[in-house]
């Protein structure tokens, strides 16, 4: 199974994670090759740590240069 190429996912349903997924907030994607293969997918929650979540949690989504930019930017960045 292939890794999804859209750099964000788009939470839709935040059931049992309430604390750590926020409906309608846009997450950053980090790569994992080895989670995609279970249906997961990588991403820096509301904890601002990464942690693996079932993909049909979110939506995947990409947007203009311009605004995956804007985006990055307001994210840390991992030390």
């Amino acid at each position: 199974m292939k890794q999804s190429t859209k750099p964000f996912a788009l939470c839709i349903d935040n059931t049992d994670y309430r604390a750590s997924l926020i409906p309608g907030k846009v997450y950053r994607v980090i790569p994992d090759e080895a989670a995609v293969k279970d249906n997961l997918v990588r991403i820096v929650d509301e904890s601002g740590e990464d942690y693996l979540y079932h993909k049909s949690f979110f939506v995947f989504v990409d947007f203009p240069r311009s605004v995956t930019r804007k985006i990055l930017s307001l994210q840390p960045t991992a030390a």
